[in-house]
C-alpha cells in the first residue's frame, strides 16, 4: 500500500500489510485516491501523485470527475459511481487525465468505501496499464525462460542455497530441481570444483559486479564416468533499491565445444606439420640425410623414438641376392635416453627380418600396423636385446609403417611413445602414416638420383681419359670434377694425336645433367676421335659436331674448343662454339683470354666457327676450361676470369700443382657445376 495526503485521519495498516505493499510497490506503483458521495477527492496518495502529477494540495476537496475524468467519459463516470454508491465493485481500464492534459489509460478497482460522514463513497485503485503489461511481458519470458531455456539458470539467496533451478540445470547436475532447493552447490555436486564456484558467488554478492564464463570441469551423477565442462556466469540479483537478494547463475555445458576446438587445434596442427614436412623432408637428394630429416620431425613432437631401415636389396639392387634378402639396414633412429643401450643403434647396422614379426607382416603387406606392450619387443631387433629390457619395458605403444614408393616397399619407419603418453590415436596415426608416406617419396628419389649419378659418374669416367697421353712438344693434365649436389654433367676433355707431331686439344660441356647428358657427351667424344683421325681442321671438326648435335633432337645443345697444336709452328689452330675463351699465360707472368670469335653453340645451325691461330712458345701456358670453374652464383663471369687469370700467374711452377690450385682457389667446397679444365705448356722439342 501507499502513503496518502487526506483530509481525514487514517489508521495505521497492518505490519504485514505495510511490508507486502512495500514490495509490491516497488514492483508496480500504484496509485490511490478516495471519494466522498458527492464525488469529491477525500484522499490522495504519493504513487497518485507520481502517475498523474497532481499534487494534494490542488487536488484535495475538488470532484473528481472535473479534474480526473477527460469530458467524453464524464456520463460513464456518473454511471460507474451510482453503480459503486449502489453497493457494486467495478473492474475496468480507464483513461484518467494528467495534471498537464494527456491521457493515461490505468487498470481500475473502484469499491464502495464510507466517506468521513459516513456515507458511501468509492476507493479507487489504479495502475498504469503499460506497467502492467511491462510486468506481464517480463513474468512470462522470466517463466519460460526457466522453463524451456536449454541453459541451466538458477536464483541462489544471499546463503548461497538454492532457491529455484530449472530443468536444464537440474540433468546437468543429475539431481531433479526439488533436491536443489535449500541446498548449496558443494551439497549438490561436490565433484565440480564446487568451493571456488562458491567464493566466485560471494564475489559477486560483495562486489554487485557479474562474472562471465567461469570455467567449471567435473563429473556429476548426469555422467559419472566422463569429465564435463561447463561455462558459468554469476550476475547480483538486486531489489529495486539495490539490495543485493542473491546470485542468478547461468550455465552452458560446452564440453562438445571443447572437443571441438581440441580437434581444430589438433587439425591446425597436423596441417602445420604436414606443411612443415613439405619444407623439412628431401631438403637433399642425399638418402641419409633425408632419413635423418623424418626422424627429426616425427621426434618428439609425436613420438618418443622414430627409426628408419630399408631393405639392403633397394639400396643396393645391383648386388641383390641371397645374401641380401631380408636385410634391414638403419639409415637414422632417435631414442629418448642418448644414455641407455638404446645409444648402439647407430645408422648403418644391418639386421635380418626375424620370421613372424611385425617387420616381416608390414613389409610383406605394405599395411601399418600398431603394437602394444606384448609385441613392442620385436621393434628391437638387435643380439644384445637382452640389454634393452629396461627401454623395451618402458614402452607403451609403437606403430610399424612400411615405406612405399611408386608401389614398392622400400623398408620401414618404427615410431614409438613411453609409458605414461598417450597412446597412438586414429588422428595421430593418419599423420605419422601420411608424414611417413611423404618421406618415403622423398626417401625413393634420393634413392634413384644416388643410383643414377652412380651410373652417369661411372659413365663419365669411363668415356673421359683416366691419364692423359705423351705427345711431343706439350707437358698436359687435367681434371673433371663433378658437381656435389647436382647430377654428373657432360663437361669432358680429350687429347688426341695427330699425324706430323700434332696434337688435337679438345674440351666441352653438353647441356644438362645425368646419365643422358653424359651419353651424349660419350657421343661427341667418339666424333671428335673419329673426326680427328681424318685430319680434318678445327672450324670443319665444329660444323660435322653441330650436325651430330641436332640429328639427337631439337632440345640438345653442346659447347666445344677444338685446337691443333703443332709444334713445329709454334702455336695453335683452334676454333670455338659458343664456348668461354681459352686463356694464355705468357712465360712473363700475363695473362691473356681469346678475343675472337666464340662461334655459336653446337645443335643450333650456327655453323659458324671462325678459326684462330694463337701463338704459343716454350712456357706459354694455354688453359682450356669449362664454364663451372669461372661461373657461380655468389659472383658473375666477369669476376670469375678475373680470379682465373690471378691463378694462372703462377705458370711457371710444376702443371699438376698449377691445377690443383686454380681448382681450390676457383671452387667452392661444393662445387655447384660440374668443371673440366685442361691445361697444356709447349715444350722444346
Amino acid at each position: 500500500m501507499d502513503t496518502y495526503q487526506s483530509t481525514s485521519e487514517v489508521p495505521d495498516p497492518p505490519t504485514a500489510a505495510v511490508g507486502y505493499a512495500g514490495v509490491l510497490r516497488e514492483l508496480l506503483p500504484i496509485a490511490l485516491w478516495r471519494e466522498d458521495a458527492d464525488g469529491r477527492v477525500v484522499e490522495w496518495s504519493l504513487a497518485a501523485q507520481d502517475l498523474l502529477g497532481h499534487r494534494p494540495e490542488d487536488i484535495l476537496g475538488r470532484p473528481g470527475n472535473a479534474v480526473l475524468v477527460p469530458e467524453a467519459n464524464r456520463e460513464l463516470a456518473r454511471e460507474l459511481t451510482r453503480r459503486v454508491q449502489a453497493g457494486e465493485t467495478v473492474v475496468g481500464t480507464l483513461p484518467v487525465r494528467h495534471r498537464d492534459g494527456h491521457r493515461v489509460t490505468m487498470e481500475m478497482w473502484i469499491v464502495p468505501a464510507a466517506d468521513p460522514q459516513g456515507r458511501t463513497g468509492a476507493m479507487l485503485i489504479a495502475v498504469e496499464t503499460s506497467e502492467v503489461l511491462h510486468m506481464r511481458d517480463s513474468l512470462a519470458a522470466l517463466q519460460s525462460l526457466f522453463t524451456q531455456s536449454p541453459i541451466g539458470l538458477a536464483t541462489l539467496g544471499t546463503d548461497l542455497r538454492f532457491l529455484r533451478v530449472n530443468d536444464a540445470l537440474a540433468r546437468m547436475n543429475g539431481a531433479s530441481a526439488a533436491e536443489h532447493l535449500g541446498r548449496r552447490l558443494t551439497e549438490v555436486v561436490p565433484g565440480v570444483n564446487a568451493v571456488a564456484l562458491e567464493a566466485t558467488m560471494r564475489r559477486v554478492l560483495e562486489s554487485g559486479t557479474a562474472v562471465v564464463d567461469v570455467r567449471r570441469t567435473g563429473r556429476t551423477p548426469a555422467d559419472p564416468d566422463h569429465d564435463h565442462t561447463w561455462s558459468c556466469s554469476y550476475a547480483p540479483l538486486l531489489d529495486g533499491s539495490g539490495r543485493p537478494l542473491g546470485v542468478i547463475a547461468s550455465l552452458i555445458d560446452i564440453t562438445e565445444g571443447q572437443r571441438a576446438q581440441l580437434e581444430a587445434e589438433r587439425a591446425r596442427s597436423r596441417f602445420a606439420r604436414l606443411a612443415e614436412a613439405g619444407t623439412r623432408i628431401g631438403t637433399t637428394l642425399d638418402l641419409r640425410q633425408t632419413a635423418q630429416e623424418i626422424v627429426d620431425l616425427l621426434v618428439p613432437e609425436l613420438a618418443d623414438s622414430a627409426d628408419v631401415q630399408l631393405l639392403e636389396s633397394v639400396l643396393e639392387p645391383d648386388e641383390a641376392g641371397a645374401s641380401t634378402q631380408g636385410l634391414l639396414r638403419r639409415l637414422a633412429a632417435v631414442f629418448p635416453d642418448p644414455f641407455a643401450p638404446t645409444a648402439r643403434l647407430k645408422p648403418g647396422q644391418t639386421f635380418r627380418i626375424p620370421a613372424g614379426t611385425a617387420y616381416e607382416r608390414v613389409i610383406e603387406d605394405g599395411i601399418p600396423m600398431n603394437l602394444y606392450s606384448a609385441d613392442v619387443p620385436a621393434l628391437i631387433t638387435d643380439p644384445r636385446a637382452g640389454e634393452l629390457r629396461s627401454y623395451l619395458a618402458s614402452l607403451g605403444c609403437a606403430r610399424m609403417v612400411p615405406l612405399v614408393a611408386r608401389g614398392k616397399v622400400l623398408g620401414a619407419v618404427a615410431v614409438t611413445r613411453l609409458r605414461g603418453r598417450e597412446p597412438f590415436d586414429e588422428q595421430d596415426c593418419v599423420l605419422v602414416d601420411e608424414l611417413v608416406a611423404r618421406a618415403a617419396l622423398n626417401i625413393d628419389n634420393a634413392r634413384m638420383y644416388t643410383t643414377q649419378r652412380r651410373a652417369a659418374l661411372t659413365l663419365q669416367r669411363s668415356l673421359t681419359n683416366s691419364a692423359l697421353p705423351e705427345v711431343p712438344g706439350l707437358e698436359l693434365t687435367g681434371r673433371y670434377l663433378p658437381a656435389s649436389d647436382h647430377d654428373v654433367g657432360g663437361d669432358w676433355f680429350d687429347v688426341i694425336q695427330l699425324p706430323g707431331g700434332r696434337t688435337g686439344l679438345v674440351i666441352g660441356d653438353v647441356m644438362g645433367h645425368g646419365i643422358h647428358a653424359a651419353a651424349v657427351m660419350g657421343q661427341l667424344r667418339t666424333a671428335v676421335r673419329t673426326l680427328a683421325r681424318h685430319d680434318v681442321p678445327p672450324d670443319r671438326m665444329l660444323r660435322s659436331l653441330d650436325a651430330a648435335v641436332a640429328d639427337l633432337g631439337e632440345d640438345e645443345m653442346a659447347t666445344c674448343v677444338y685446337a691443333v697444336h703443332d709444334p713445329a709452328a709454334g702455336g695453335c689452330v683452334m676454333a670455338r662454339a659458343g664456348h668461354p675463351p681459352p686463356a694464355v699465360a705468357a712465360a712473363d707472368g700475363t695473362v691473356s683470354f681469346l678475343q675472337g670469335p666464340p662461334g655459336t653453340p653446337l645443335g643450333t645451325g650456327g655453323r659458324n666457327f671462325p678459326l684462330q691461330e694463337v701463338p704459343l712458345p716454350p712456357g706459354t701456358l694455354l688453359a682450356l676450361y669449362t664454364d663451372g670453374l669461372i661461373e657461380a652464383r655468389d659472383r658473375d663471369l666477369d669476376e670469375g676470369m678475373e680470379r682465373l687469370a690471378r691463378a694462372l700467374r703462377g705458370a711457371a711452377q710444376p702443371l699438376e700443382a698449377l691445377c690443383e690450385g686454380i681448382l681450390a682457389g676457383l671452387l667452392p667446397a661444393a662445387p655447384q657445376d660440374d668443371v673440366a679444365v685442361l691445361l697444356a705448356r709447349p715444350r722444346p722439342l
